[in-house]
């Protein structure tokens, strides 16, 4: 595989600095996991580079460092730089007028685009560790043409994409060249505590090989709701671009991943957030081995028990997680748990806010039964659960479909072309499945709206994405074929408009009058 060093050059669409053609949140920094760096000594006599026989010498064991430099030196080889080259799907702005014919596209195009992050290699071999968000599309238009590494002596490699688990926000990559490459080793995370030095090495805003020094500021702080939300919190500097790379503590071990920011700027305000060692460990070794993640699933809906739930219900704050919704046909609902119902425990572990019901339950393997200590009409009582397997992160995303988001709708078919000419909708029929995700009442009837044209009167009079249609001039409409018809009839009559019955989400239904085009 061809290297290019750093003298070379790259040709104009390597080196104009980096343009996002698609939204990456500035939350997510785009850094690297944790290793240990290997000497160039023959096979078989190697050293990772933070072996504690090597760290001893180069940082003290007491007090603040007097300086990171030795300790840098020693690490930076294992840091690497990571480029994505991307294609993205835009809708042609000029579509529909005389600039689209004249130039001869009046669909969508494609551009190029870029995203930048660190990681860092774990293995002499060239396994390489980052966040999933570095090399993952930027965009649902969006696909990845081309991954490349360029390590701290400005060689370039074009990495093979081992192992995604977008859950965890972690990835593996692989390159490849005759040489070992310099590596670091993943340490003891738990063993972490506030207060104590940390560095991080990365490639903030694509300057690459940039080094940041500060302190843990927190242990196991939770950042989200998701299954692996817990993250050791630092104020050594991360910035967008630093995302993958690793965190070291000063025996020269990865404790951490650095992921993202907490930042009301999007710039570093001192609050940046690593995936832990003993979190990424496991899962890196997963999907070095070619295997897909399996984690436990309860399906439902749940909140942190706050002050007043806590008071209203006479049971201590800051402990337990609310029951809001139940998924049918999953392990929660078929094992009797209700909506109200407080989980106290799982599998004999308190639930807290450092200890979510997501996190124990996500490290349940699929399959094992375990007991559920719940509060529920004044007293707790125990509910056994057989551990379902989490789905995809895609299949989560369509059960709590978000109507004001770009993300697809589930179960809808061809459009018709009569409705979109005349109403400027696009409409699927209502299934029960969507309805549910809509919140609609059960056993309700309509047309689901998709898509609207901003120009037509229907966007005027405030109809939206994820609104249905019960009724046109009084008349049923379940499938699209009897809104056509009332269409057509409409039109027969000379009649300008329709009157619809809309269930807004969230509201009682109305009618409203839409005009026809």
């Amino acid at each position: 595989m061809r290297q290019r060093r750093a003298g070379e050059t790259r040709n104009d669409k390597d080196v104009k600095p980096v343009r996002y053609a698609y939204s990456i949140t500035t939350a997510l920094l785009l850094s690297g996991a944790t290793v240990s760096l290997l000497t160039g000594v023959p096979a078989g006599a190697q050293v990772a580079q933070n072996d504690d026989s090597r760290m001893s010498s180069v940082v003290p064991r007491a007090g603040a460092p007097a300086s990171f430099a030795d300790l840098t030196e020693q690490l930076q080889p294992a840091v690497v730089n990571i480029f994505t080259r991307q294609s993205v799907e835009v809708q042609n702005p000029f579509a529909g007028t005389p600039l689209a014919r004249r130039f001869g596209n009046n669909g969508p195009v494609r551009r190029e685009g870029q995203s930048l992050g660190s990681g860092f290699l774990i293995s002499a071999d060239g396994y390489i560790v980052t966040n999933n968000h570095v090399i993952a599309p930027g965009s649902r238009n969006a696909t990845v043409d081309e991954i490349t590494v360029r390590l701290a002596d400005g060689t370039e490699y074009e990495a093979e994409l081992v192992g995604a688990d977008p859950a965890s926000d972690l990835a593996v990559l692989k390159i490849s060249r005759r040489e070992d490459f310099p590596f670091v080793e993943f340490g003891d995370s738990a063993n972490a505590r506030a207060g104590d030095w940390v560095i991080a090495i990365g490639n903030p805003f694509g300057l690459g090989g940039t080094v940041t020094s500060g302190i843990i500021s927190a242990v196991l702080r939770t950042a989200g709701g998701g299954a692996y939300d817990r993250y050791i919190q630092t104020d050594a500097s991360i910035n967008s671009g630093n995302s993958g790379g690793p965190l070291f503590d000063m025996s020269g071990n990865v404790i951490g991943i650095n992921s993202n920011i907490l930042s009301p700027s999007g710039g570093n305000v001192g609050i940046g957030f690593a995936i832990p060692a003993e979190t990424a460990q496991p899962i890196v070794e997963t999907l070095m081995a070619g295997r897909s993640v399996e984690r436990g699933f309860l399906g439902i809906g749940i909140r942190p028990v706050d002050e007043d739930t806590a008071a209203a219900l006479g049971i201590p704050e800051d402990r337990g997680e609310i029951v809001q919704s139940l998924t049918p046909g999953q392990p929660a609902a078929a094992a009797g748990l209700r909506e109200g119902d407080i989980v106290l425990e799982v599998n004999n572990r308190e639930v807290t806010r450092e200890q979510t019901l997501s996190f124990l339950v996500a490290n349940i393997a699929p399959g094992t039964r375990i007991p559920l200590t719940i509060f529920r009409d004044g007293r707790e009582r125990t509910v056994n659960v057989t551990v379902g397997q989490r789905p995809s992160e895609q299949e989560l995303q369509q059960q709590n479909f978000d109507p004001e988001s770009d993300q697809p709708m589930p179960g809808m078919g061809e459009g018709s072309a009569t409705v979109e000419e005349a109403l400027g909708l696009q409409v699927f029929p209502l299934t029960p499945d969507l309805a549910r995700r809509l919140r609609v009442d059960a056993g309700t009837e309509g047309l689901v709206i998709n898509a609207i044209d901003p120009a037509s009167d229907a966007a005027t009079k405030g109809l939206r994405r994820g609104f249905v249609i019960l009724t046109a001039n009084y008349q049923p409409v379940t499938t699209v074929e009897q809104l056509e018809e009332v269409i057509a009839e409409a039109k027969e009559r000379d009649r300008p408009a329709l009157l619809l019955r809309i269930q807004p989400i969230g509201q009682n239904p109305a009618y409203v009058p839409v005009r026809l085009r």
